[in-house]
């Protein structure tokens, strides 16, 4: 049943990314191409999260999770609001962190192997540098823009930020709370996804 959830989740994030990209090529706005790269990486954690219930957890599951849902997803989030306002350097910055992310991931030893059928735990597995320092870097340099640019655009548009600001509330606490498993973390996911895309469409 977790590995259900957590793959309706993976599924449901994938299919609001597509759709951003979707309004993207017909619009040309950079932050929709950004939002949906964000929504496109917290579905392929959410897919990761589904691999490790169905499977059991591995060194390769728990790469592409901490990649995907750890380092990536709060960073082109992040990019897609500052890209929003006009902020156009935010683009080749998070392209280069990116880079950076994928090579660290694919690359940074193991300090133990991963195994079991619980959401690993980063400092289990990882040490504290580059890994831990990265992803403490990226998911508060992004969730720092992404929430200040929230705030300072909430009056014009107080219905759509309010929104991403719940996004962001919910992955949080999901994210706080993975240690009660899979499932629940995979509802924490639908609903932020659902929430992150809401917001990055809604005008008013």
């Amino acid at each position: 049943m977790e590995a259900l959830l957590a793959f309706g989740a993976a599924l449901l994030a994938l299919r609001l990314s597509g759709l951003l990209a979707a309004r993207w090529r017909s619009t040309g706005a950079p932050h929709l191409a950004a939002w949906s790269a964000g929504l496109g990486a917290y579905a392929l954690g959410a897919a990761a999260l589904a691999s490790g219930a169905a499977a059991g957890w591995d060194d390769r599951s728990f790469r592409a999770y901490y990649l995907f849902g750890g380092l990536l997803t709060a960073p082109l989030l992040g990019a897609g609001s500052l890209l929003g306002i006009g902020r156009r350097a935010a683009a080749p910055v998070v392209l280069v962190y990116t880079g950076l992310a994928l090579g660290i991931a694919i690359a940074v030893p193991l300090s133990t192997p991963v195994d079991g059928t619980t959401i690993p735990e980063a400092q289990a597995h990882l040490e504290l540098f580059p890994a831990r320092i990265l992803a403490i870097v990226g998911n508060v340099t992004g969730s720092i823009a992404l929430i200040g640019v929230a705030l300072l655009t909430i009056r014009k548009r107080l219905l759509g930020n309010s929104l991403l600001l719940a996004g962001v509330a919910v992955a949080a606490i999901g994210s706080a709370l993975a240690g009660l498993g899979a499932g629940e973390t995979s509802l924490f996911v639908a609903v932020a996804a659902a929430l992150i895309y809401l917001g990055s469409t809604v005008r008013s």
